[in-house]
C-alpha cells in the first residue's frame, strides 16, 4: 500500500448530526473512524441552515439549537478521537475486493477502508443564488445565503428575499435589531408555518417590517457592497436601499458523485434494508435523510437509530463469524473503558 493512502476500518461521508453519532456508535464497538465532509465546518444542515433555530424532538433534551446539538455531539465523540477531513468531496468509491474499498476525494486524497457510511443528508447542496452579473463578489460582505452572526445586522438596512420558514424566521429574529427590514416575496402567500406568518404580519402592522410583493430585478453597489435592490413590485418598480441582502430561496439538493457509485438509487435517495441499513453494495451503509426504506421518516432521531444498527452490522463485517454482544453503557466495564470513564 502506498504511503499516502489512509487505511481505516470505517469511513463516514457526511459530518452532520447523524454522521457524528455514527462515530459514537462505532466507537462503542471499538471501531475507529475517519469522516469526510464537503463543508469546512462540521454540522451539516444543522450548522448551515438553522444553527440558532430550536429543536424540540431530540430524546431527553427538551430544547436545543442546531448548533448546540452539534457542539454536544462533538463532546460526546471526543473519547474516540475521530479524524476529520473537511472541505473534501468524495469523488470515487470502488471495491478493491470483497473486503476493501478504495475512496478518493476531489483533492486527490486516497483512502483504503473496509466499510463506508453515507450520512450525507440530502446529498451535496447549495443555496439557490441570485443570478445577476457581478453580484457574487459581494457574497459574505453584504450578500448572504446563511446567517452565522446575527449581531452583524444590528442597525443595518436589511432586505430579506424569500417566503419560506428560513426567510420568515430571520425576519422575526432580525427585525428588532435592524434599522429597517424589508421582506420581498414574489406572491402574497407565504410558505412558512402559519404562526410565523402571523407574527410577521404583526410586525408589519407595527411598522417594524415592510413586506413587498414582487421580484428583485437588479441591484446597485459601491466599493462597500450592495446599496439597493430594484424590485418589480405589484404596484410598480421600487428601489429599496440596503446595507445587507439575505437570500433564502431554498436549497438545490443533489446526490453529486454518490449517484455514480453503483448503488440502488430511489429518487435522489439510496435504498437500504432495515436490519443493517446496508445499501445494495455490501459494506456500504446509508443513514439519515439520504436513505430510503418503507416507512422512512426524515428525523434526526431516526438517523440516530439507523446509525446504531449500521454500527453493529459493520462490526460483524469486520469480524466475520464473531457474534457482537450488546453491552450497556450504564454497566459495561468495556464500554466505560472505551468512553474513558473510570469505575470506582
Amino acid at each position: 500500500m502506498s504511503d499516502n493512502v489512509i487505511e481505516t476500518d470505517a469511513l463516514i461521508v457526511g459530518a452532520g448530526p447523524c454522521g457524528l453519532f455514527q462515530i459514537f456508535e462505532l466507537g462503542l464497538l471499538g471501531v475507529k473512524a475517519h469522516i469526510i465532509d464537503t463543508m469546512r465546518v462540521v454540522g451539516g444542515q444543522c450548522a448551515e441552515l438553522y444553527p440558532d433555530k430550536p429543536i424540540y424532538d431530540i430524546p431527553g433534551i427538551p430544547v436545543c439549537s442546531g448548533q448546540e446539538l452539534i457542539d454536544n455531539l462533538m463532546v460526546q465523540i471526543e473519547p474516540f478521537e475521530p479524524i476529520f477531513h473537511l472541505g473534501e468531496e468524495v469523488a470515487e468509491v470502488s471495491a478493491i475486493d470483497d473486503d476493501w474499498f478504495h475512496v478518493a476525494t476531489d483533492s486527490g486524497k486516497q483512502f483504503r477502508t473496509r466499510t463506508v457510511f453515507i450520512a450525507g443528508g440530502v446529498g451535496s447542496f447549495q443555496p439557490r443564488r441570485l443570478r445577476f452579473e457581478g453580484i457574487d463578489k459581494h457574497e459574505e460582505r453584504s450578500l448572504f445565503y446563511r446567517v452565522r452572526e446575527p449581531e452583524k445586522f444590528a442597525d443595518k438596512r436589511v432586505v430579506i428575499l424569500g417566503g419560506g420558514d428560513s426567510a420568515l424566521d430571520w425576519t422575526l429574529a432580525l427585525a428588532p435589531k435592524a434599522s429597517s427590514l424589508t421582506l420581498i416575496h414574489r406572491r402574497e402567500e407565504y410558505r412558512g408555518a402559519p404562526a410565523t406568518v402571523a407574527s410577521m404580519r404583526k410586525l408589519a402592522a407595527a411598522g417594524q417590517v415592510d413586506p413587498i410583493i414582487g421580484k428583485v430585478s437588479g441591484y446597485e453597489s459601491d466599493d462597500s457592497g450592495l446599496t439597493s435592490v430594484t424590485v418589480d413590485a405589484s404596484d410598480g418598480e421600487k428601489e429599496v436601499p440596503c446595507d445587507a441582502v439575505l437570500v433564502f430561496f431554498g436549497l438545490a439538493p443533489k446526490l453529486g458523485p454518490i449517484a455514480e457509485w453503483g448503488l440502488d438509487i430511489n429518487r435522489k435517495t439510496i435504498n437500504v434494508d432495515t436490519e443493517k441499513f446496508e445499501t445494495s453494495t455490501p459494506g456500504i451503509y446509508a443513514i439519515g435523510d439520504i436513505n430510503f426504506y418503507p416507512g422512512k421518516k426524515k428525523l434526526i432521531l431516526s438517523g440516530f437509530h439507523e446509525a446504531a444498527l449500521a454500527a453493529f452490522a459493520a462490526r460483524e463485517r469486520l469480524d466475520p463469524g464473531k457474534k457482537v454482544r450488546l453491552q450497556y453503557t450504564t454497566t459495561s466495564p468495556l464500554m466505560h473503558e472505551r468512553l474513558g470513564i473510570k469505575d470506582d
